[in-house]
């Protein structure tokens, strides 16, 4: 009944930009707390970067200065802006969102994982 649908991956050369988007679908009433993750090959995947519902922000330190999280409760969608990306970059990045839904005349909470997108950054 609910997902989250990411979109933006793709090839870029280091020092360029992409915008990553993940929209929760379904029935829903709201996106709670939101986050990124990245997982490179051969390595644990990673918290990128959380946002509350109200807009307060965490980054790891890796990408400080570098990426920016954001939302846009309206849309229940969450991004992630990532500049002066590097080869180190590299990595399947998955959102992550609680989420409450409408099931029947209730509602419920989940915590749902998009489908991952892939970014890639090489000359």
């Amino acid at each position: 009944q609910v997902q989250l649908v990411e979109s933006g991956g793709g090839l870029v050369q280091p020092g360029g930009s992409l915008r990553l988007s993940c929209a929760a679908s379904g029935s829903i009433l709201r996106t709670n707390a939101m986050a990124w993750y990245r997982q490179a090959p051969g390595k644990q995947r990673e918290l990128v970067a959380t946002i509350t519902s109200g807009g307060r922000t965490n980054y790891a330190d890796s990408v400080k200065g570098q990426f920016t999280i954001s939302r846009d409760n309206a849309k229940n969608t969450v991004y992630l802006q990532m500049n002066s990306l590097k080869p180190e970059d590299t990595a399947v990045y998955y959102c992550n969102a609680d989420i409450t839904y409408y099931s029947g005349s209730s509602l419920r909470s989940i915590n749902r994982w998009g489908q991952g997108t892939q970014v890639t950054v090489s000359s």
